[in-house]
């Protein structure tokens, strides 16, 4: 059965993570990704631990179902082949700072006289243009320019970056749908564009109510720990044996809440009639409720709140988060074999289509494992061709 984006032919120019997750989600849908590197060298990521038979975990998270093939960009022949290529091409991603192909003589204006059709997606730390864009990013850098760990942390004077690289990530996801947006338009009209998607202006989208709430109030907002800013209670307790979150996140939801709990007082007490009155006086609430909570384990909370449709979880471990019943239930964790023989495990595809649907088929390549096949079959190039290539460490 096909896949949403079957058909589409991706050249894959980007490394370590934000480029990467991009054409990551392009081949999870479909399109044939193919993942172009250094010769002898590739991905950075691809030295990253920890390692499986010599090959990084890392690199392998982010990179399921391409194909791999080397090729010198700074070459001239290099440049020639990944030309004719382009022909054939759909989709270029990219996540080198801006610049970099320009110097190399394959930066979009040059490709879209190539293939008008091109769609060139480009993904940096602040974007193709404006005063920072020729400036070296990181997430963290992102995240702490974004204001993201401003609000992030246990309190004002302990701020800190999210777990998760969430600056590369949310790009890489923005990447990928400008890049989808695009065919779309390229169906409808024939044309190719360049789809420009900066790091720091994906943070900036993914402040939601933080910055609804400076423009309001003029307040900087700080953060709060597991406390929500604007719905109470909505944030961790602490139980008999460990901690759990609970979200009673309207009016009713929090009535039934202090009638679980044996406290009907709770719900008619003015501090505690509204949200906002909730909001207002927030650790006098979390007091009350500890209290509470303190008086059985978090298993048993959570059946009870569970059952009574209380929006409530555990705090999971990432060894406990993979073995979820509904992760398991719903396949976000998969297990492939690569080209050594190696079985890694790896979060699964959190789109679930109905007519079309995805899967990992094919574990990260290995550096230039299908060079030879994607040189034949794009390039009409053969094996004579491709030894003096490999001699001339084009590829």
């Amino acid at each position: 059965m096909n896949k949403p984006l079957s058909g589409l032919k991706v050249l894959d120019l980007s490394r370590v993570l934000a480029g990467p997750f991009c054409g990551m989600l392009l081949a999870d849908m479909g399109a044939e990704t193919i993942k172009i590197e250094m010769p002898g060298r590739g991905d950075d990521s691809r030295g990253y631990p920890p390692f499986v038979n010599e090959e990084s975990a890392y690199f392998m998270s982010v990179n399921r179902n391409k194909k791999s093939m080397t090729l010198n960009l700074k070459s001239q022949e290099g440049k020639e082949i990944f030309k004719e290529m382009v022909k054939k091409a759909d989709v270029v991603v990219e996540n080198f700072r801006p610049g970099t192909m320009k110097r190399l003589g394959l930066d979009y204006e040059v490709l879209k006289e190539i293939n008008p059709s091109i769609i060139y997606g480009a993904c940096s730390g602040y974007g193709q243009y404006g005063p920072s864009s020729e400036l070296p990013a990181y997430d963290m850098i992102v995240q702490a320019m974004g204001g993201l760990m401003s609000i992030t942390g246990p309190d004002e004077n302990h701020m800190s970056r999210v777990g998760s690289s969430i600056g590369d990530v949310v790009a890489g996801v923005f990447t990928a749908l400008g890049i989808v947006s695009a065919v779309v338009h390229r169906q409808n009209t024939g044309e190719g564009q360049l789809v420009d998607v900066a790091m720091l202006d994906c943070q900036m989208s993914i402040l939601e109510n933080a910055i609804a709430r400076y423009f309001v109030n003029g307040v900087n907002p700080k953060p709060m720990g597991n406390r929500h800013p604007s719905i109470e209670p909505f944030g961790e307790v602490k139980t008999k044996d460990s901690s759990m979150v609970v979200a009673a996140g309207n009016d009713q939801l929090f009535v039934k809440l202090c009638k679980i709990l044996g406290d009907e007082s709770m719900a008619t007490d003015p501090s505690y009639q509204t949200n906002q009155s909730r909001v207002e006086h927030m650790d006098q609430l979390f007091e009350s409720l500890n209290g509470h909570f303190e008086k059985k384990s978090t298993n048993e909370w959570i059946a009870i709140l569970r059952e009574q449709g209380i929006p409530c979880g555990p705090i999971n471990k990432i060894g406990d988060a993979v073995n979820e019943p509904s992760v398991i239930a719903r396949d976000m964790i998969v297990e492939v074999t690569n080209t050594k023989g190696d079985a890694v495990k790896m979060p699964g595809i959190p789109i679930k289509f109905s007519k079309t649907p995805c899967s990992v088929d094919k574990a990260a390549p290995l550096l230039g494992e299908d060079t030879a096949e994607i040189l034949l079959n794009w390039c009409g190039i053969d094996s004579d061709r491709l030894s003096k290539l490999q001699s001339d460490q084009v590829i």
